[in-house]
This record gives C-alpha cells, structure tokens and sequence, in this order.
C-alpha cells in the first residue's frame, strides 16, 4: 500500500458486517470511514474517501437514492455496492446510477479486496487511458486500432471492434446491457444483438469460447472485461 492510507468509506447500517470490513481493509492498510445511515455518509464525503462501499439496504434514504446523491455530488469516486442474493434488478439499478461494481451478500474478504483494487484500476484507467491495454494474451492497441491475443493479429468487424472498445475503456467493470445498447447502438434495446455480436468477439478472441477467459458474463445483469494486468 501507499504510504498515504486510501480511505475507504463503509455505508451500512449492520454493526458485524462494519465490523468485519473494518477488520479486513484495515489490515490491507486501507483507512476505514463508517456511516450507518444515508445522512452520516452524505457527511462524511466532506472527508474525500477514495473509495465508497454501499449497501442498498440503509434505513434512512433508499440505497439507489443515495448513489444518485453521492453522484451528484462526486461524479468519479467508485462505488462498490451490496446487495442481498437474487436482487439482480437492484443491482442493474445500481449499477446504471453510476456504481462500479457490486457484491452479493454474503461475500468473501478476498474477492471483496480484488473487486477494491479493480475499482481503482479502473478509475486510474480512465483518468489516464491507456493506448495500449493488455490482459492476459490479449492486447489492444486503442491508438492503431490492432487487436492481438498472443503474436496474432485479430480481425474484427466495426461493430465487433466498437463492443471491444467500450469493455476495454471500462475493463474490470460490470456494463449492463442497457448501458452497452446505449453506447453502440442509438435506438435498439433488445438485448439479443448484444448476444449476438459477444457471442462473435468470443469466437475471435477466447481460446474456449464456451468457457471465456477475458469477456466474462454476468448473469442477468451484462458483461465484464477482464481487467487489465
């Protein structure tokens, strides 16, 4: 970790679930903020948290309520939010209001810390996009406009190469459906050309695209990209 701490403010209204975030960011070095209601965590913005975790489920102000305000407020901090099990219209809810990520409760400390990290990648990324993004085998080259998974050099259509793009500007993130509709697509909203057209760059990117190593889906919600190395 850096020597200035990374403050990382928690909204829940749970004392354990608190507890136990506090506990396990604080031993990865991160500064813990705490706020058991929507009001407490309007306030505590004023103390620049580089990072927000959100649970939906806050006695005060409805969680989608307080994304809002807090994206008013603060266009580009990341927003992790929680959300109960099966609550998948919450959490494309959420994640269209502008949160970056989401976990399901109850979750695991490990993948809570990688889904963290990859939430600051991401806005490091896009506050200094880079030419070149890699992962893994895959290289896109945003400048030349060349993709290559290992030595070879992908051939994609426009549209192919435009679904590409817009996962590696937001690599690590979930996009839901109706956001990657709305940026290729200015009048469709059904979900099957976005099917269609993932179904197409897995066939030219994935060495096995039944099990995808780098367009990766999230079930009834969208698509993620694999974040960058």
């Amino acid at each position: 970790m850096n020597a200035t701490p990374i403050k990382v403010l928690v909204i829940d209204d749970e004392p354990p679930i608190r507890k136990l975030l506090r506990m396990g960011l604080s031993t990865q070095g991160y500064d813990i903020l705490e706020a058991s209601n929507g009001k407490i965590a309007l306030e505590m913005l004023a103390e620049g948290p580089a990072l927000i975790i959100l649970d939906l489920g806050l006695p005060d102000i409805q969680g989608h309520d307080l994304l809002r305000m807090i994206r008013g407020r603060n266009e580009s901090v990341p927003v992790v939010v929680l959300s109960s099990r099966g609550d998948e219209a919450g959490k494309v809810q959420a994640l269209d209001l502008g949160a970056d990520d989401y976990l399901t409760k109850p979750f695991g400390m490990d993948e809570l810390l990688a889904r963290l990290r990859a939430a600051l990648r991401h806005q490091l990324q896009v506050q200094g996009e880079r030419p070149v993004f890699r992962s893994g085998d895959l290289a896109v080259d945003l400048v030349r406009r060349i993709v290559k998974v290992g030595d070879k050099e992908i051939k994609l259509s426009p549209k192919e190469y435009d679904l590409l793009r817009v996962l590696v500007q937001h690599a690590g993130k979930v996009l839901t459906h109706r956001f990657l509709l709305k940026e290729l697509w200015d009048e469709l909203t059904d979900a099957q050309y976005l099917r269609v057209y993932v179904r197409q760059l897995r066939q030219k990117i994935e060495a096995d695209p039944e099990r995808p190593q780098f367009v990766l889906t999230e079930t009834g919600i969208g698509y993620r990209l694999r974040a960058a190395d």
